[in-house]
């Protein structure tokens, strides 16, 4: 066996050494020019996907964002914005306090009227969304691996381009000029840039789309291609967002010297393998063919006469004999092999439906049958994730059995769980197309979906007029007569940022429900 095994191996080993020392010679510049033109895509696909990021940011602002973008043409020059910031709140809060001293509170909610505003007021909202926004873009900028990324106002009539979001903070001195150091932002930087000089970014312009191709910039800054989108907010082309990602310069010499080396070395490749085949087809291919037909034969037919076969077509004393040998013995055990694959297969499939079993009681509630928390807490992570992804529609509704405590001390324990039990039937009842969870010992949540979160009004309705009935019926046993308080609230995907949000705002409404009941039921 040592025999065959080393005769094979000293002929593929050497066979596949003049291979691997041709290919490697022509990988190595193969893979110089791949690597080149897949940085090229990976860099523009980094361009579209930051670009395609702030244009969304930009355009969820709306309105606020083109209100700043005409008070800073305006106002530029008077503002005093720290170069050193490093975070926004601390002039959200002094716009704030301005907002206060006028009489105004900001909510997420509440829209003022921009042009109404005191000018302390305007140019503190105006310093806070600016460092908002510079902090955006540069923030974008890291997490993408860029150099720059920024937002152009264009000039058109002189062909100028204002860099109103400038991808590198430059200070201003105190003669109010750009500078080399100072203590705030230089802002409304201006460049002339000519059509002939910058076409790609001017046909992003004028034509308001995007360009399929780059914008090379070489200069002071780098050697850089730049990509841009134009900004649209309510059908108002307002200016351009724009990413660029550096790149080396490429050696046209070495570049046509790789091709025609390439080429050399494509066709001794060519020759080589054509040489490679023919040899290895003639001396191991046709016997591993012919083995390979013994065994599909085996395959369709489930013969093992064929064992015996295949030795009979044993020849030389290589790898392939010693295969084909092993081949044969191996078939002859096969239905053996068989019979306990069978076995275990049985064996697993039981221990899969033990395992389900397991898995759907640790998921259930045991007093009432319905899932139980863990099924809960499971289902927000659900939740969680569709929320990110930007594709839900779901709704929460919390329901608390009032004076359980009551019932366990007066009557039981027993009597107790029969009122969760009633309870839980008419929440499933009315409830009847959405998940219904015990999370507690009296707390029902309901995550409302489908026809239960469009009828929800009614829903609830329905659901106070049956235990308004049920705790009002003398005909019932005492802990027959439940009562329960609901509340429910409703994914809205402009303020909620979690599923804890819609949770929190239910049971509010659940808590002033249960504070109603008890102002108007004698206790």
């Amino acid at each position: 066996m040592k025999k065959r095994r080393g005769k094979l191996l000293f002929k593929f080993a050497f066979i596949f050494t003049v291979f691997a020392m041709v290919a490697m010679f022509l990988g190595s510049i193969m893979t110089y020019i791949s690597q080149t033109n897949s940085y090229k895509k990976a860099a523009l696909q980094n361009l579209k996907c930051i670009c395609d990021y702030i244009e969304q940011l930009i355009q969820e602002s709306g309105e606020d964002f083109i209100i700043y973008q005409k008070y800073y043409m305006e106002h530029f020059s008077e503002a005093r914005i720290p170069f050193n910031f490093t975070e926004y709140h601390t002039a959200q809060r002094n716009y704030e306090k301005v907002l206060s001293e006028m009489g105004l509170k900001k909510d997420e909610n509440t829209q003022f009227n921009f042009d109404s505003f005191s000018e302390e007021a305007k140019m503190a909202y105006f310093v806070y969304i600016h460092e908002y926004w510079l902090l955006t873009f540069e923030n974008a900028r890291k997490a993408f691996n860029l150099p720059y990324t920024y937002y152009l106002v264009p000039k058109e009539e002189i062909y100028n381009m204002v860099y109103m979001i400038d991808g590198e903070r430059t200070p201003r001195g105190l003669n109010g000029q750009k500078s080399t150091k100072g203590p705030y932002l230089y802002l409304g930087d201006e460049y002339h840039d000519p059509y002939e000089k910058c076409p790609v970014q001017w046909d992003t312009w004028f034509t308001g789309e995007r360009q399929n191709k780059f914008q090379v910039w070489n200069n002071e800054w780098g050697h850089t291609y730049a990509f841009y989108v134009p900004l649209y907010i309510k059908g108002q082309k307002l200016g351009l967002i724009g990413a660029e990602f550096q790149v080396e310069d490429v050696n046209k010499e070495i570049l046509r010297n790789a091709a025609v080396q390439t080429f050399g070395v494509g066709v001794v490749l060519v020759i080589c393998i054509a040489m490679l085949l023919i040899f290895i087809n003639k001396r191991y291919i046709h016997k591993i063919v012919r083995l390979e037909a013994n065994l599909i034969e085996y395959s369709d037919l489930k013969d093992p006469t064929i064992a015996q076969r295949i030795e009979a077509e044993i020849t030389g004393n290589d790898e392939i004999a010693s295969l084909s040998s092993q081949l044969a013995a191996l078939i002859l055990k096969i239905e053996d092999y068989i019979k306990t694959l069978l076995d275990t297969s049985q064996k697993l499939k039981a221990s899969q439906a033990r395992a389900e079993k397991m898995d759907a009681l640790a998921n259930r509630d045991a007093l009432t049958g319905i899932r139980n928390k863990t099924a809960y807490d499971n289902e927000l992570r659900r939740l969680e994730w569709r929320i990110a992804e930007g594709n839900v529609e779901f709704g929460i509704a919390m329901i608390d059995l009032n004076f359980l405590k009551r019932i366990n001390d007066t009557f039981g324990h027993e009597q107790g769980n029969m009122a969760i039990k009633r309870l839980c039937s008419l929440v499933c009842q009315v409830f009847k197309h959405s998940p219904v969870f015990r999370i507690g010992g009296d707390e029902f949540v309901v995550i409302l979906e489908h026809a239960d979160l469009k009828d929800i009004d009614m829903l609830c309705m329905n659901f106070n007029i049956q235990i308004d009935a049920l705790s009002k019926n003398d005909d019932l046993q005492p802990w027959e007569q439940v009562s329960a308080a609901l509340g429910y609230a409703i994914y809205n995907k402009n303020s909620d940022t979690s599923v804890q949000n819609v949770f929190r705002r239910a049971d509010k409404a659940m808590y002033s429900r249960k504070k109603e009941m008890k102002a108007i039921r004698e206790i």
